[in-house]
């Protein structure tokens, strides 16, 4: 893997927990030389695992749409920013630089990227790991949630477990390059009239 695409909060949340943990993690992905990708920001979880890299001397690839940098959050010490006009430029350049992509704790617009994401490759249309960096139990509602949907016949097995989950950045990065995608794509069950 060259590089891995971290969702995570342009807010800190309100457990140190979650600050540690995207620190950890920035430095980790420098130390195996795997560059981060992700949203460009200079706050909250979003600055503190881009910082971690770039100080441990990881490379980091920030994509951030014109109207955030005019907002001023933009990170101004990247190894490359690149800006783009909206959100969807965003995220599908995210995604074409990224070898898989990681979770960590967020709000509304972290779980929209996650969620997209998770679907394209439900769909096919990659064959990338998406995984979740559950820290201090923080995906535990979200992941009852998703179990939920498959014993309620939303979501197959074999789509539920493209999802990995791990509380620690050692093993989830073992487990993203060891990942093999599903054989079985997602089903379509033709209209009834």
């Amino acid at each position: 893997m060259r590089r891995l695409c971290v969702f995570t909060g342009s807010n800190a949340g309100t457990r140190p927990e979650y600050a540690e943990a995207a620190a950890t993690l920035g430095r980790t992905l420098a130390a195996r030389g795997v560059g981060l990708v992700y949203g460009g920001g200079h706050v909250g979880l979003m600055g503190i695992v881009a910082d971690s890299c770039l100080k441990a001397g990881g490379e980091v690839i920030g994509v951030i749409p014109r109207f955030l940098m005019d907002l001023e959050v933009g990170h101004g010490a990247l190894t490359d920013l690149r800006v783009v006009s909206t959100m969807h430029e965003r995220k599908a350049l995210m995604a074409d630089l990224s070898d898989g992509f990681i979770a960590l704790p967020g709000g509304i617009g972290t779980m929209e990227e996650l969620f997209e994401v998770w679907t394209w490759g439900q769909l096919g249309e990659h064959e990338k790991p998406v995984a979740l960096l559950d820290v201090a139990g923080y995906y535990d509602a979200m992941r009852t949630f998703i179990d939920h949907m498959v014993a309620e016949g939303f979501l197959r097995d074999h789509h539920r477990a493209m999802l990995m989950v791990e509380t620690d950045a050692t093993p989830l990065l073992d487990r993203l390059a060891a990942y093999e995608p599903p054989k079985q794509q997602k089903w379509v069950t033709p209209a009834t009239r």
